[in-house]
């Protein structure tokens, strides 16, 4: 008897493998790439920017997406990236490394900054009021699809990416457990459809009344129906038709 399910081959089924690592693949890249480019930052408050220089090359090239965490200035020391303004209330920035740290004359820190790839330290030191934040990581080449977004609509960018990002990992998800489900129920599906006893075609005798295949069967649990409890030979077209006359007489 036919399942109603033909074999897979071994074609088919290294395919659909390979389809199901795919989008494991994928969903795995949209729920890293959301955590660590939008929710991280969005959660920690911190900004983000773009390497436009060589400055700070090779480690952080152009194109370098950078994330940067709001950090009080007696927290820095000798070592740490910062990026800061240029000059106090500009939004124009840049990112180096702290050289060292000394005093102002009002007591304040100041910082001394230079670029891993400059020779010389910058010009003038930085003051706290300029200091934006701390790197707190990189990610390479992601900068240059931040360049494209422009800075006025990068945040609310970055939030629809998150959302997209999130819902793409979900239905990724729900599809993945839906296929799993059915490669599961499949199976049991089978084994029902085995145990179904094959088809049989009523027989002649059957539509006729004289039930053959229930000799021998103990037809007082069949019902009450008295043509069942009659015996066999018996002329039951007269016995009607004798009844029929007495009544009539």
């Amino acid at each position: 008897m036919s399942t109603g399910r033909s074999n897979t081959s071994p074609a088919l089924r290294a395919l659909k493998f390979t389809g199901s690592a795919l989008s494991l693949v994928a969903m795995s890249a949209a729920a890293l790439a959301a955590l660590v480019l939008i929710i991280v930052p969005l959660l920690t408050g911190s900004q983000t920017y773009s390497v436009l220089t060589n400055s700070m090359a090779p480690k952080y090239a152009p194109g370098t997406f950078l994330v940067v965490k709001p950090a009080p200035a007696d927290t820095l020391q000798v070592g740490d990236v910062i990026t800061y303004q240029i000059e106090s209330g500009d939004p124009t920035v840049i990112t180096h490394r702290i050289i060292g740290v000394g005093a102002g004359q009002s007591g304040e820190r100041v910082f001394t900054t230079q670029g891993d790839n400059n020779d010389l330290a910058d010009e003038f030191p930085v003051q706290e009021v300029q200091i934006r934040g701390k790197l707190s990581y990189a990610v390479p080449y992601i900068g240059f699809i931040a360049n494209g977004l422009g800075n006025s609509d990068r945040g609310a960018i970055a939030q629809w990416a998150a959302v997209g990002l999130l819902g793409y990992g979900i239905v990724l998800l729900v599809r993945g457990s839906l296929e799993k489900k059915r490669r599961v129920t499949e199976p049991e599906l089978d084994a029902v459809l085995l145990d179904m006893p094959a088809r049989i075609d009523t027989p002649a005798q059957e539509r006729d009344g004289s039930f053959p295949h229930l000799h021998g069967t103990d037809v007082s649990l069949m019902g009450d129906d008295p043509v069942l409890h009659d015996c066999d030979h018996c002329d039951h077209e007269t016995s009607s038709r004798h009844a029929a006359k007495s009544v009539a007489v």
